[in-house]
Parts: C-alpha cells; structure tokens; sequence
C-alpha cells in the first residue's frame, strides 16, 4: 500500500520543510476547518470516529495491516505490542465512549451543535454553548502514538483544526491515522496537518505557534518552558509534563488466587508499549505479607516477564539505552552479593527485562525499558514516605486492594496529589474521558458562552 502525500510528513525529508510552508499550511488548515469541519454536527463526528475505530480493529483494514507490517521497525516496538497497544486504543473509540466523554466534560453533548440549558439553567433562564479553537498546535514526545491519537480525537469533537508536530521519527502511526481519516472523509482530513522535524527549530515553530490559536505540547521541563516562551501572549497553552507511576498492592490483595492473577497483570503493564511513557509502572510496592513475601512476588514476576519476552518481545534498543541497563545491573549485582536487603533477576544473554528488590522503600526512577523495581512496605503510611520525594509529579497508581481498603486508599492518594488510580494491569489503557494530569479531557480545549435570556 503507497500513501499518497496528504501531509508534510510524508514528503519524507524535513530538511525540505520552510516557513513559508507552515505559514501556507496553517492558512490552508483555517479555511477548510472553516468550510468542512466548523459547521459538522457532533453526532456525526462521534459517528466518523466511532466507524474509524471499527475499520481499526478489522484484521483486513489496509492501514492496520500498514501499521504492523512497517510499523516495528519504524516505531522500535515489537509486532505483538504494537498490535495491543493500538487495539486498545481502538476498542476504546466508540460511540458509547465518546458520548460519554461529551456528557462528562459539557453535561450534553450537543453543545457543541447549538445553545443549551440544564435543568438547573432552565431555572435562571440561562443556555451556554462551547466551541473549539479555530486551530490547535499539538507538539508531541516520544515514540508512544496513543497519547497523540487521543489529542487528534479530542481536536475533531472540537471542531478544531489541527497540526500535529511529532518529535523526531515519531511520525508513522499518527501519520497513518491522518490517512485513515482522510480515506474515509477527506473532507475531514484536510483539516489535519501531520509533520515530523527535531524540535527547537525556530524557523519552522514560530509561524506555527503564531498561527495557531491554541498550542498543547509533552515532553520534558526543558522543552516545556522552551515552548513556554515562544508562544505568542494570548494564545492558549497546555503542557503535559513527564510524569511517574507506580503499582502499590496490599497484603488482603494477594490473599490465596488473587497473586498469581495480580503477578500477570503487573507485569503486562510493564510490558504494554514496553513500559514508556508516563503511565508505566517504576515501581510496585508490596505489603508484607505471609502469603506472598515480596521478595518471593519479585521472583515470580520475572518469570512471567520472561514469559511474556517470548510472546510479546521488547523492540530492540540502542547502544546508549542497552549499556544504561547494563549498568545500573552491575550496581545491583555488587549490592546483592553484600545483602540480602537487595536481590535482582534478569534476562539471560540480553537487556529484555530486569527485576530489582530492594528493601528500601523509597521511590527509585527506573531506566524503563522492562526494568522494574520491587518494594516491601509494612502499610500506606510507609508508602506514602517512601513516595514523598515525587510528590506531585504521579500520573498514575495501579492498586489492588479489598473493596473497603480500596476506597480509604483512593482517597488518601487523591489528596496526596495523585490524578489517576486504576486495577492493575490498566495502566497503559485509560479511557477516553481520562482527565489527563487532572484536567477535563475535552473542556480545556473550549470556550464557552453564556446566554442569559
């Protein structure tokens, strides 16, 4: 299947790319946004994405096959990881889902369409209407697609335009989803621009923040602020900062049955997207227990990581990230002939997964890549100190606990700071309506007006 050149990211050679032709593209971006796409109603929207995401699922759909024929070694993930973490990206786009994304951020989903009253506005003769950006900048991070696939589904229930600057070579899924969406309306893709360039280029960032009316950017603090500053004053700005994860499971959680289901789950999270991007587990904290000591669940977590090496490979790695590996496994083999308080598993003859236990508890930053730390703790309480130096920098906690712990739990972590909590085993597979760092997922893109009758 040849891809035709839709997009700047398929001319294949960014050196080529000017700012005369971002200007040009950000210009052209406006006028079909104001010609297909701004007066589209939402429900034929839902219905577009809802289709792409059945077409996206079927084993016979020309840009699926694309994506897992050329996708490993354009992307560095294995076919089987891939292939999971796209189709539970896909599972997630339906109607139902995304009616109840619009239900949960504008309280109706026609909104969007046309003024609307609650019943409590009903009350004070009151009807508000929301409407996106005339063109929204995406500059995304990492090699991960999902993340960038949820920002191009949010910009068109906006309405919005959209460019998708991607970090370098990260291009090819995004980019194939603009096709999809093009081969099916292309009246709705000419309202997408995807481009691919190594960030920090002036010439090429500054016509596209200065024609954009809203800029979302991910990366780390350093590319964040460096975004900061180039965005014109007034132009709306969100930053998605590089966050932490980890997995905390109780003593009653890994009662009888419960732990081997629990080992399975927790390794699958380090294994989806070959443990990237902010939602993958660092560490996994383990209550003391008789049942399952954690020494004993670090043990048999590597053997079920091995399992997985054999069905769902991690992609290969480059020099600097395998010998990063291999170094901090020199450390921990040192630390492990000293004491006991530390032991470590790893993969025969290769980098593919590294279990560490430790005795202390305190929060370590893994090399990600399949490498993972287990943690002992007597309670929460001693949690909670063992992750007070990340203190607001956690995006997601998988937990496991009884139904009545659960909840207590919940909630001192939500008042700790954390925005997101999920079973074990869901931590790459958040739903649409996800309120990424906490902030709504759809409304922040909006302004709203008020009529007041």
């Amino acid at each position: 299947m040849n891809l035709p050149n839709y997009f700047l990211a398929d001319l294949g050679n960014n050196q080529a790319l000017s700012g005369a032709m971002i200007t040009d593209a950000v210009e052209t971006l406006k006028r079909n946004r104001a010609q297909y796409l701004a007066g589209r109603t939402t429900h034929s929207l839902v219905k577009a994405l809802h289709n792409l995401g059945e077409n996206w699922l079927d084993e016979e759909y020309p840009f699926r096959q694309l994506a897992l024929e050329q996708g490993p070694a354009q992307t560095g993930f294995s076919k089987p990881t891939l292939q999971r973490g796209l189709d539970q990206f896909f599972r997630r786009l339906t109607g139902d889902e995304l009616l109840g994304l619009l239900q949960q951020d504008l309280g109706d989903p026609h909104r969007l369409d046309s003024f609307v009253s609650s019943s409590t506005e009903q009350k004070l003769n009151r009807q508000s209407f929301a409407q996106g950006p005339e063109l929204i900048a995406h500059v995304t991070a990492g090699t991960l697609p999902n993340s960038t696939l949820q920002l191009m589904v949010l910009s068109l229930l906006a309405k919005s335009a959209q460019f998708i600057k991607c970090s370098h070579g990260a291009a090819f899924i995004p980019r194939l989803f603009a096709h999809s969406i093009y081969d099916a309306e292309p009246k709705l893709g000419a309202c997408i621009e995807v481009a691919d360039w190594p960030g920090g280029n002036d010439a090429l960032e500054l016509p596209l923040f200065s024609g954009a009316n809203f800029v979302t950017a991910s990366g780390n603090e350093e590319t964040i602020e460096s975004i900061r500053r180039r965005v014109p004053a007034g132009t709306r700005y969100i930053p998605y900062g590089n966050k932490l994860s980890f997995i905390y499971l109780t003593k009653e959680s890994l009662a009888g049955f419960h732990a081997k289901k629990l080992i399975r789950r927790t390794a699958e999270d380090i294994v989806a997207w070959d443990q990237a991007g902010c939602l993958s587990p660092h560490v996994v904290y383990v209550d003391l227990n008789p049942d399952v000591p954690p020494e004993h669940f670090a043990a048999r977590l590597a053997e079920e990581l091995a399992r997985l090496e054999a069905s769902h490979p991690r992609g290969p790695l480059s020099d600097s990230d395998s010998a990063q590996i291999a170094a901090r496994r020199s450390i921990y083999e040192v630390r492990s002939a000293h004491s006991p308080d530390t032991q470590h598993w790893t993969s025969e003859n290769s980098t593919a997964w590294t279990v560490v236990f430790e005795a202390e508890p305190q929060f370590s930053i893994s090399c990600l890549n399949r490498f993972v730390y287990v943690k002992p703790v007597q309670d929460f309480d001693q949690l909670i100190k063992g992750i007070e130096p990340i203190h607001g920098k956690v995006s997601t906690v998988g937990l496991a606990a009884g139904d009545d712990a659960a909840k207590t739990i919940a909630m001192r972590l939500a008042q700790w700071g954390v925005t997101r909590i999920c079973p074990v085993g869901q931590m790459q597979d958040p739903p649409l309506a996800w309120r990424h760092d906490g902030r709504p997922a759809l409304a922040d893109f909006l302004t709203w007006t008020d009529w007041e009758s």
